[in-house]
Formats: C-alpha cells, sequence, structure tokens
C-alpha cells in the first residue's frame, strides 16, 4: 500500500439537526428532488433535507421496530429503502405513500441497495444472496456464487453487473444480471471493505475499514490500496466529489477525508461536533457534499473554501 500526503485548502463543515432525537441517520443519496433523502435507523423513519432551505421533512415507517439502512432512487423516481430488522424492501412513493415487500427467507437482514442497469432494484444481504426487486415488488435471489460467510454490503453498478463489496470476506464481488459471481481478494488481510463509489474514469473507489485505507478497482479487477494518515481512522463512507477527489469519512477519529485520484491525501478535515458517528457521505449533483452523524442526529454539509 501506498501513502502520499499533498496538503491543500480547508474547507468549513456545517450541521443540520434532525428534528427527531436519536434518530441514527445511515445511508444517505439525492432524491430526483435534488433534496438528501436518508435513512433514520434509530427513529423507523425517512428523512429529507432540502438544501436550499435547510427544511426537514420526515416519513414514518408502517412498523416503529424497522431499521432503514440503505436507500436509493428507483427507475420509477420513487425512493426505495432496506428494513434489516424487518426482513423488507421499502417503496416511499412521491405522494408520501410507503409500500413493503417481505424477502422470502426470514432474517436475511438486507443491507445495501442499488438501482441496476435492467430498471430493478437490488440489495445485499447477512446471508450472502443479493436480492432483485422489480418495481411491482416481485422478489428474486441470486448470488449462490458468492463465498459462505462474506457479508455482502455496498452495490454499485459499472458495465451492466453490479459489484459489491464483501465486508467479512475481504474480497470485491462481481455478479451479472443472471447471477453469475467472480471475486477479487483484497491484497491486505482483513480489510473489511464497505462503502463503494463509482468514479467517472470507471474505477470503483471504496473503504477498507479494516485496512485504515481507501481502494479502488479497476475494470480488470486490479486493486490498489492507498493508507490514510491518521491511524485507526475507521473509515466508513466514500464518495466522488465533482471535482473527481474521493471524499471518505472517518468513524473513530471523527473527520472528513479528501483524496485525488491518484491516491495522494489532501486533507483531513475534523468535524466541529465531537464522537459524531460519521457514516455516509453524498456528493450531489450541484457540488454540495453531506454526510451522516450517525451518533448525534445530525446532517453534515462540507463547503468548499
Amino acid at each position: 500500500m501506498t501513502r502520499r500526503v499533498i496538503p491543500g485548502p480547508v474547507p468549513a463543515i456545517r450541521e443540520h439537526r434532525i428534528p427527531t432525537p436519536d434518530s441514527k441517520p445511515y445511508i444517505a443519496i439525492e432524491g430526483p428532488d435534488r433534496n438528501l433523502w436518508f435513512c433514520e435507523s434509530g427513529a423507523s423513519k425517512i428523512g429529507c433535507l432540502d438544501p436550499r432551505s435547510g427544511a426537514f421533512q420526515e416519513f414514518d415507517l408502517p412498523s416503529a421496530e424497522s431499521t432503514p439502512i440503505g436507500i436509493d432512487v428507483g427507475s420509477d423516481g420513487n425512493l426505495w429503502f432496506t428494513d434489516k430488522t424487518g426482513n423488507r424492501i421499502g417503496r416511499l412513493s412521491r405522494d408520501g405513500t410507503i409500500a413493503e415487500f417481505v424477502l422470502p427467507t426470514a432474517k436475511a437482514g438486507p443491507d445495501g441497495i442499488a438501482l441496476g442497469p435492467d430498471g430493478n432494484i437490488w440489495c445485499s444481504t447477512d446471508i450472502d444472496r443479493l436480492y432483485r426487486v422489480t418495481p411491482d415488488g416481485r422478489i428474486a435471489e441470486f448470488g449462490a456464487g458468492i463465498t459462505p460467510g462474506s457479508r455482502p454490503l455496498s452495490i454499485v453498478v459499472r458495465d451492466g453487473a453490479l459489484w459489491f463489496s464483501e465486508a467479512a470476506g475481504g474480497r470485491i464481488g462481481r455478479m451479472t444480471l443472471d447471477g453469475e459471481v467472480t471475486e477479487f481478494q483484497i491484497p491486505t488481510h482483513d480489510s473489511q471493505p464497505r462503502a463503494m463509489a463509482r468514479h467517472p474514469d470507471g474505477n470503483i473507489w471504496f473503504v477498507e475499514t479494516g485496512a485504515n485505507a481507501l481502494a479502488r478497482i479497476g475494470r480488470d479487477g486490479s486493486i490498489v490500496e492507498f493508507v490514510v494518515p491518521t491511524p485507526n481512522a475507521s473509515l466508513r463512507g466514500v464518495t466522488v466529489g465533482v471535482d473527481g477527489a474521493p471524499w471518505s469519512t472517518e468513524n473513530f477519529t471523527n473527520k472528513i477525508g479528501r483524496m485525488s485520484s491518484d491516491g495522494a491525501m489532501i486533507g483531513e478535515y475534523d468535524i466541529p461536533v465531537q464522537a459524531s458517528g460519521a457514516r455516509c457521505i453524498t456528493a450531489m449533483s450541484d457540488g454540495r457534499l453531506f454526510f451522516t452523524q450517525y451518533d448525534v442526529g445530525l446532517i453534515g454539509e462540507i463547503v468548499p473554501p
């Protein structure tokens, strides 16, 4: 693994408090309305922040015992999300209506979610399977070729296939839409890959929580790892900004990291609220960057210098 540092300007960070206490915001994405939509895993809600006004909306899920984790926009323009404890995939329509679809295998533990190139929703689970959900809620199981005990998490689409991190297996997986699986071993042992983000140059960037590194995987499956300067940072989220730089969250050290696309660290920036539990980070189409602060119920915003 390599390590280089090229200091750059320091951005400011402002924070937006979610109305519901103990909301535990997790995955966040930009919606078709250009608002930030996110899962409130501690409050059984889906939240929405209007970046222009700073106003929040919150949508209660049917069950108060739900744990929403992943969220993405479907081909139908609705918000789709995983409910880990409820073993369901949910759909939040633009009028606020919520529909839920139970996975056929009990305690599958749905986690990551993404819109596939086929127009269907795909999700990862704790049982080493990926599930396909059609816009009308029909569910099919895939991933028999995934190594047992791998725990697939984040999913991104590249070149018509699904690429996913295997947090417990130390691998990156690739699955075709008909279920053919290829796995690529990460060089560092116990790397614990988690969040992933596709770069415009065709690479996929991902965090290695156990290896204290960011890494990228090419179309051919080649992997390059870059150690971050701060030890034991516990990287969790990654996104690619409009500047082409991978940005990441450092959970234990309470920082936001920015790296160049060739792996040089540009900066690590302190989050104002201590022990915030930084998780997901998302680049918006207008260039703004937002991140979830799981432990303190905040949405952070990175303001460029």
